[in-house]
């Protein structure tokens, strides 16, 4: 994920808060194939802001690196996506 300059995170596993490092993203839903239209997300000074397409809550922890998730694996990487 390095190369982009926008992370990208998905709700595969349909946990009910993803905690992330950036307040500015994209979320994808799940991942492609099953993937919903890639929005941006902007939080702002908020702390937390819900996707309008599949509704995962996200929620900025400033202990997080930008670009990470807790749960990590809902960070998605389109190189490990080509793989799989």
């Amino acid at each position: 994920m390095a190369d982009k300059a926008v992370p990208h995170f998905h709700n595969d596993l349909g946990v009910a808060v993803i905690q992330v490092g950036s307040r500015e993203f994209m979320c994808i839903g799940a991942r492609p194939p099953f993937d919903h239209p890639h929005v941006f997300l902007d939080m702002g000074t908020e702390d937390e802001i819900i996707c309008q397409y599949c509704s995962t809550l996200y929620r900025h922890r400033p202990g997080l690196k930008a670009g990470t998730a807790d749960p990590a694996a809902c960070v998605w990487d389109d190189r490990t996506t080509a793989a799989a």
